[in-house]
């Protein structure tokens, strides 16, 4: 299975810390109520960059204007066989809300470890306070 997630940034909040926008798994899915990076699985004939602009819009309700891709993680801990292609957002219209019924919120950069977020996105996190945290 190939799946894609998207790490949308804040720059204006918490003073300038960077903040970044996850998703919590809404009841009667797997894993429901830990928290991700929105995105979603890829349909055939969909390049993961594609898959990312379509699920972004559809959970969210955002055109996603430009996006940066970052790692792809394989065989993730929680996961058979899947291989999540992860993107930073670096441009997008609209404002984020929950299409999906799932809850949303902002947190710090730095304290993403600090949440119950899935096993899978890991490695997603730790690229991401490498490059974005304040420890940079």
């Amino acid at each position: 299975m190939r799946v894609v997630a998207g790490a949308l940034l804040d720059w204006a909040g918490l003073d300038r810390a960077g903040l970044v926008l996850i998703a919590q798994r809404p009841p009667g899915k797997v894993l429901a109520g830990r928290w991700e990076f929105p995105g979603g699985k890829l349909v055939v004939g969909e390049t993961a960059e594609q898959a990312l602009r379509r699920e972004l819009h559809e959970e969210l309700g955002i055109q996603v204007l430009a996006c940066e891709w970052m790692l792809d993680i394989t065989n993730a801990p929680d996961e058979k066989s899947l291989t999540l292609h992860c993107f930073v957002v670096t441009d997008y219209v609209g404002e984020p809300q929950s299409l999906d019924g799932q809850a949303l919120k902002w947190v710090p950069i730095d304290e993403l470890h600090a949440q119950d977020i899935l096993e899978a996105d890991q490695p997603f996190i730790e690229a991401l306070q490498r490059r974005f945290g304040r420890a940079r």
